[in-house]
């Protein structure tokens, strides 16, 4: 029996593929640099490109020594997980879709195969076959970590710019010395909503407010869960040692509070903004002049 045989017996494919990476790392790494993955985020280095393919190489070899090759949390992908979440999203921050950054993970794979199949050429073709679907493996498994990865940032920025929304869609405006209004727009849920009390409650502290008006004319309609929430806020300011004010009631959503049984008696409410805030003006001693068009002096 043919001694190349023998070995081929005594070595199994993932093993075959771990030596292999660790003996042709360079190379892999070399013809990494050049791929799309790794030369549109390394653009001031190709020596970057490089490093970074050696510690994928690396992990790879790790994993297949393993024998996890269809595990995407062996822990072999611990160690480039943090250089695979920045490439994914550089890529994706760059405009990649999901599907283009997987093909680009996808393309690593020929440039390594055809390394390991010149380097396996001496062995029997089962043998070959057995290790290439072994690389062919693992190199799908690389492709669901920087996916999950790349996913991950992703809904991160996501999460961050849904934030940021909600905190520009919910403005606290200094309207007289001591009060503040915020107008609210749209529809209330509980991340919102707690987005409003926080931002209220912070400029109450910052503007010394004694009053606090929540102006709900843009709200669409108001459930048991809005009218809870609006309670809430109301409770947290009277504790911050500001008075709310619910302004802005419409027909229809007071009709709604009355059908659903909501009690708001112990909430300030006015009929909107402008009443609100003649109301805070008078509690604070402020005298409100009228004049007609002409300027004529006060009626």
């Amino acid at each position: 029996m043919p001694e190349q045989d023998t070995a081929d017996r005594r070595m199994t494919p993932a093993q075959e593929v771990a030596n292999f990476l660790r003996g042709r790392q360079e190379q892999i790494a070399q013809r990494w640099a050049d791929a799309a993955l790794f030369r549109t985020v390394f653009t001031h280095s190709r020596d970057e490109a490089v490093e970074a393919g050696r510690a994928v190489v690396d992990a790879l070899a790790a994993v297949a020594s393993a024998a996890g090759v269809e595990d995407a949390e062996a822990g072999g992908f611990h160690v480039v997980r943090e250089q695979l979440a920045r490439t994914a999203a550089s890529r994706a921050r760059a405009g990649s879709t999901i599907t283009q950054i997987s093909a680009e993970v996808d393309a690593l794979r020929p440039p390594v195969t055809e390394l390991l199949v010149a380097e396996l050429s001496g062995v029997s073709a089962e043998h070959l076959r057995e290790c290439t679907t072994t690389l062919t493996v693992l190199m799908g498994t690389l492709r669901l970590v920087v996916l999950e990865t790349a996913l991950s940032d992703v809904e991160e920025v996501i999460d961050r710019q849904r934030l940021q929304l909600m905190e520009v869609a919910t403005p606290v405006i200094k309207l007289w010395e001591g009060i503040v209004a915020v107008p609210l727009i749209g529809t209330l849920d509980s991340a919102r909503s707690q987005v409003v009390m926080e931002t209220l409650l912070n400029s109450i502290v910052e503007q010394h407010a004694r009053f606090a008006i929540l102006d709900i004319t843009g709200v669409p309609t108001v459930d048991s869960l809005v009218a809870q929430h609006l309670m809430k806020t109301v409770a947290a300011a009277r504790l911050m040692g500001a008075e709310c004010i619910v302004s802005g009631i419409r027909p229809a959503i007071a009709q709604t509070i009355v059908h659903l049984g909501i009690d708001l008696s112990s909430v300030l409410t006015r009929a909107s903004l402008a009443d609100a805030l003649a109301y805070a003006l008078r509690e604070q001693g402020t005298d409100i002049v009228s004049h007609d068009v002409a300027g004529s002096g006060p009626r």
